[in-house]
């Protein structure tokens, strides 16, 4: 299995988180890396993912989410 890559532009670090928005929630929900890719998600690396803020007027939920080494 090939290692995927941070969704960043420019970023070619391995990702290890999958950041998903709902919408309907305004809700940025961002957790361990899925286990499989998909389309409307974005998959980040650890610098990426500790950085990551939510759009304003939004929350932001951190789920299963351990101290990520950059």
């Amino acid at each position: 299995m090939d290692a995927r890559v941070c969704s960043r532009v420019g970023c070619g670090h391995e990702a290890v988180a999958t950041l998903t928005y709902v919408y309907a929630d305004q809700m940025a929900v961002l957790g361990p890396l899925a286990t499989v890719a998909e389309p409307h998600s974005y998959d980040l690396c650890a610098r990426h993912a500790e950085r990551t803020a939510p759009p304003q007027g939004w929350l932001m939920t951190r789920v299963g989410m351990r101290q990520l080494q950059a």
